[in-house]
């Protein structure tokens, strides 16, 4: 039998909502064994003062698999 548990994070990236994505799980992985899938509940971007895209932002929550 397996038991999973969900955390939830926040990642930012100045390039794109998939670069944050990718970040995220990368570094949410260096801490958290057996990460199996996220689910990216949020996507928003933060404005420069100028109205550019300043930072690229995802909220998601990653499923991953307790260790026996």
């Amino acid at each position: 039998m397996s038991i999973a548990k969900v955390v939830e994070i926040t990642s930012t990236s100045p390039g794109s909502f998939e670069d944050a994505i990718r970040k995220g799980i990368a570094k949410a992985q260096q801490t958290i064994n057996n990460v199996r899938g996220a689910w990216i509940s949020e996507q928003k971007v933060v404005l420069a003062e100028d109205g550019t895209i300043k930072h690229f932002r995802v909220d998601m929550k990653l499923t991953f698999v307790l260790d026996d």
